[in-house]
C-alpha cells in the first residue's frame, strides 16, 4: 500500500489535534476560561461578518437581476440578429458540403 498526500495530511491533522488536546488538558481553569472567551469572541465576529456579507450579497444579486434584465432587453435584438446570421451561415455551409 502506497502512502499519498491524503495519508500524510490525515496523520498531520491527527497529530495536531492530539497536541492541542494535550495542551488544553494541561491548562489551568483560568486559562481554559480565557481560551473559551477568546473563541466565543472570534465566533461572534465571524458570525457578524457572515451576516453582513449575506445582506450585501442579497443586495448585489437584486441589483444584478434588475440591471441584468435591463441590459438583456437592450442587447437582445443585437443578439438575435447575430445568432440568426451565425446559424444561417452555418446552415448554408452545411448545404454546400453535402
Amino acid at each position: 500500500m502506497s502512502v499519498n498526500s491524503k495519508h500524510i495530511a490525515t496523520f498531520l491533522l491527527g497529530a495536531a489535534a492530539a497536541l492541542a488536546a494535550n495542551k488544553y488538558m494541561n491548562m489551568s481553569p483560568e486559562e481554559k476560561e480565557k481560551l473559551a472567551d477568546t473563541l466565543k469572541d472570534k465566533a461572534n465576529e465571524l458570525k457578524t461578518e457572515a451576516e453582513n456579507f449575506a445582506d450585501k450579497a442579497k443586495d448585489y444579486f437584486d441589483e444584478l437581476k434588475t440591471k441584468g434584465t435591463a441590459t438583456l432587453k437592450e442587447h437582445l435584438a443585437d443578439a438575435e440578429k447575430m445568432m440568426g446570421e451565425l446559424f444561417d451561415k452555418k446552415a448554408e455551409g452545411n448545404s454546400t458540403v453535402s
